[in-house]
This record gives C-alpha cells, structure tokens and sequence, in this order.
C-alpha cells in the first residue's frame, strides 16, 4: 500500500525553505482548502497551514446541506440566495459521491408563516437560482403522502422542495486532496503563531509538535474560520480584530425516526427553523441551534439546555415524541459570521466579506469573514480575483467545471459505480459497497486494489471498516488519529464500540512507528 508523498525530517525543511510561495493559507476548513485548491488550479504556490485536523472545525458541524437557505429570503438575502442556488448543481456534479439531492417537507402550520408566504418563498427558490436537474416545489396531502405517517394528525398539508445534501467533513478533504495533487502542500496540525512584513513579503512562523519552522510568501490569506480576529490578534500584530460574531449551532443525531429518505424542515414556536434529516441509513440529524458564542471556538460543546429545546421542537411535529434518551450523538460548532450588527443571532448575514489588508510595497492579506460551505467555491473565486489584482493573475477559473478527487461519473451514476464495485469485488455487501462509494467515489477502486476477499483487506476493526481504508486515509488524506478517521473521514464512530475504537487507535500508531511516519506529513 502506498504510504503517499511524504517527506519526512530535514528533508521536509529543506523542501519548505525554498523560494517563496505565491499564497499562504492559514485554515483548513472549506474555505481553505476551496482557495488553496483554486489558486494550485490556475499555477500558483500555495502552502496551506491547520492547526487540528482538516475540517476539525465550523467545517464538520454542520447541518450538512448544500442548499439556498431558503429562510434567508426573509431577511432580503437574495444576492446570497441566488449565489448558493446557482452553487447547488455545480456542486452536485463536481462530487456526486458525497453530495447528493434530497426533498424537503415543510408541513404548514396554521399559527406559524402563512400559507401563502410559504408558497411565494419557494417560488421565488425555485425560479431564482437556475434550476436545472433538481425537480421543483410541489404540494403534499399529508393524510395520503407517506411523509404525512410520522407526523401527527394535525399537520394534513406540506410542501415539498428540492436542496442538496453533502459530507462537509469530506467535501473539505477532497478539496485539499485535489490542492495537493496539483502541488499545494498542505500542513496539518501546524499552527501559525505569527505573520510578519518584510518589504514585499511575509515572514510566517509556524510551530508544529517537533518543530517550529519559517515560510516566506507573497501574499498571506487569513481563512481561520472562528479564529480569524484571534489570527488578528495574536499572529499579526496590530491588525482590525473585531470582525466577526461567533455563533453557535448545535446538532443531535437521534435513533431513526422515519422510513423515507426525505427531510424535514420544521417551524418553530419561536419563528426560528431546523431540519429533521436521514442520517447514515439507521438515524436521524435533527438541528441546528442559534446562539451567540464567546470563549475559544474549540471548547464549544452542546448543552442540556439546547438538547432539550432540540426534543421539544421536534416533538411538536413526530408522533413519536423525541427525547433527551434517543440522542446517540451530538455536537457543536461555531460560526464565525460577518458582525452587521444584527440584533439576533439567527438574524445575522450568512454572506461572506473579503478584507484587503495592502498598499504600497507592503505585502498584502486578504481576510475572510463568514461564508458558508455551499458558496466555498465562488468565495475561492473571489478571493483569487482578488490575488490577482495584488500579486498578478494567472489562468482563468476552472473549478465550476473540474470533478472533485472520485467524482468523475455522471451525476445520477451513483447507483451504477455501486452496482460496478459489486461486480468487480463481488465479496462486498451492499452496505459496505455503498458506503464506499459515497465517501470515496471512482476512489474506492484505488482502496480495494486487488482483494479478492475479505481477509485481503486487511484488519477488520469492526463495522465494515478495513486496514485498506485506513491505510488510504493515513496516506492520502492527512488522518492520524482514529478520531480523525471516525469522525471525519467517515462517522463509523456511531458503530464502533469503545474497545473497537481502541483498536483502532493503537493500530494506527502501531503504523505510524513501523512506516516511520511522524506525526507531521506534507501532500503535494
């Protein structure tokens, strides 16, 4: 198995104390790896710095849509609404692996928006964002739809839409999966603790656990998510760093509470909205929460209080009532939104802000404020528009156009990539064919290989995950920890039990001595 392209020791300063590189990214959430892809795309150097893992953030806590918002019309966000509606088949056919479409059902509630409200928001939807595969807005009697039998009696009409789902921890990773292949090197578990002018370029220090090392660069993008004012603060000194307002959103994932694969998007009593959504085959997702946030980003945790209103809300809906003991997972994450002042924190822009920090023969920085994950690319777009005003342009946009690592079959070819596992490795279950082929696409010919059965996978560590896959993760795609592996790159975390997770865990440190891999590696 092939341990990817590692450089290991001095020869990875050597490698790293060359010329300068063009860009300089501090952030491996989707907003990093999304820039740092584009810019590696069009022929810049491009190195890209994490302090945790990839999407260890705001990138892997959330509500995992790609999808308009369609809430955000009541706040007269049509710009951004347009923006992501026009993102969602793009998307859609770049990685049909780890995003597919999903209907929503949005059952009318006679104290809550108006019907009539309801239909002109999802005309409105379904008209302004180029729709094109995707089918439109339709109404439901929910006494005849089976939609209708989980909900209780009272809820007798719906209407029903189109939005996407996705893999956000994944989406993350193949972004910087395909940065590296295109000759970015991306660091992970490399803290940038402080970026400094010097005439026309940046002198950024870096501390890693063996090492703190220095990197030059022509232009510095500050894409630390919740930690981009604290990235102000600390690493570059006398900057602006009151910008964002950091808001938490909360998710539980409670036992199956449906059959369909449809979702749920539920009102509440307190205007505010969340989803119900099918959730790794045998669950459901039910979020998010929107609460103003202070303290370290990472620290955020969900609380009983928010566990609860969660419950509630979605008990006024199911029949089943749901409660605090049907909660197998829950987390939390923080979102760092542009600060407009807005008076709630559900009421605050989910539209991003680009801040150019140059002038003169000073070297420049671009700051990100905000985004979501579904405008990740056309926020790279701008930002590369922006690099190429401050250091010169280079090739034109490509990613509206480019599959992601693993995405290149048709859009609606997911059943047929299973189908084509299960004939060439006819050992696989349907599960375990199907789960592969969500997470890694076309991919998961590469982690097979040659195995002819089960045993040729190598270690069964429980559930339907193999040494193969591990071995793939730890090679191309930055995981160290099983954390990393259970939670990130896939959510068997929800199968494993606790002596199986161990297992793993001592597993892949066993691996990493024997393939004297340390805990820092460089893809590129």
């Amino acid at each position: 198995m092939r341990f990817g392209p590692l450089l290991l020791g001095g020869e990875r300063e050597d490698f790293l104390a060359n010329d300068p590189v063009d860009v300089f990214v501090i952030g491996g959430g989707i907003n990093g790896a999304c820039i740092a892809r584009d810019a590696a795309g069009r022929g810049y150097t491009v190195t890209l710095a994490e302090m945790n893992d990839l999407a260890s953030g705001t990138s892997s806590a959330s509500t995992k849509l790609i999808h308009g918002g369609l809430r955000y019309l009541e706040f007269y966000e049509f710009r951004l609404v347009r923006e992501s509606l026009l993102e969602r088949e793009t998307l859609w056919a770049a990685a049909p692996h780890i995003i597919r479409p999903m209907r929503f059902v949005l059952p009318h509630h006679a104290g809550l928006r108006p019907a009539w409200l309801l239909r002109l928001g999802l005309f409105i939807y379904d008209h302004l964002g180029g729709r094109r595969k995707l089918p439109p807005t339709k109404s439901l009697d929910l006494t005849q739809d089976e939609a209708g039998k989980p909900l209780k009696p009272q809820y007798s009409r719906a209407f029903e839409y189109s939005d996407c789902w996705v893999d956000d921890a994944r989406l993350v990773v193949q972004n910087a999966v395909s940065a590296a292949a295109l000759g970015a090197t991306v660091l992970t578990r490399t803290r940038v603790t402080s970026a400094r002018r010097e005439g026309d370029l940046w002198r950024v220090t870096t501390e890693a656990a063996t090492a703190s090392r220095e990197f030059s660069a022509r232009l510095l993008v500050n894409a630390a998510g919740p930690w981009v004012d604290e990235v102000l603060r600390s690493a570059i000194s006398g900057a602006n760093s009151q910008n964002v307002r950091l808001v938490q959103g909360s998710h539980i994932v409670v036992t199956k509470k449906f059959a369909h694969d449809r979702a749920y998007f539920f009102q509440n009593t307190d205007g505010r909205i969340f989803f119900a959504i099918p959730y790794e085959q045998d669950f459901t997702l039910v979020g998010t929460t929107d609460r103003d946030y202070e303290g370290d980003p990472g620290a955020a945790a969900i609380s009983r209080e928010e566990i609860e209103y969660l419950c509630a809300g979605t008990s006024q809906y199911f029949r089943e009532p749901v409660t605090p003991s049907d909660v197998v997972w829950a987390y939390s994450g923080v979102r760092p939104l542009f600060d407009d002042g807005a008076t709630k924190a559900q009421e605050a822009t989910r539209d991003y802000v680009l801040k150019t920090d140059s002038g003169g023969d000073r070297a420049p920085c671009i700051n990100i404020f905000g985004g979501k994950i579904t405008t990740a690319r056309r926020l790279a777009e701008a930002v590369l528009d922006e690099i190429g005003l401050l250091i010169g342009g280079r090739g034109k946009p490509w990613t509206a156009s480019a599959p992601l690592p693993g995405g290149d079959f048709a859009f609606d070819g997911f059943d047929a990539l299973v189908a084509a596992l299960r004939n060439q490795w006819s050992f696989l279950e349907a599960d375990h064919a199907t789960r592969l082929a969500r997470l890694y696409g076309t991919t998961a010919r590469q982690i097979l290989g040659a195995a002819a059965s089960p045993a040729e996978l190598g270690r069964h560590f429980g559930a339907n995950l193999y040494e193969c896959e591990v071995r793939h993760l730890m090679a191309n795609e930055w995981a160290e920890t099983a954390e990393d592996v259970l939670w990130r790159r896939t959510k068997l975390g929800l199968r494993l039990t606790s002596e199986q997770v161990q297992e793993l865990r001592d597993w892949m440190a066993d691996a990493q001595i024997a393939l004297s891999v340390p805990g820092k590696r460089v893809a590129g």
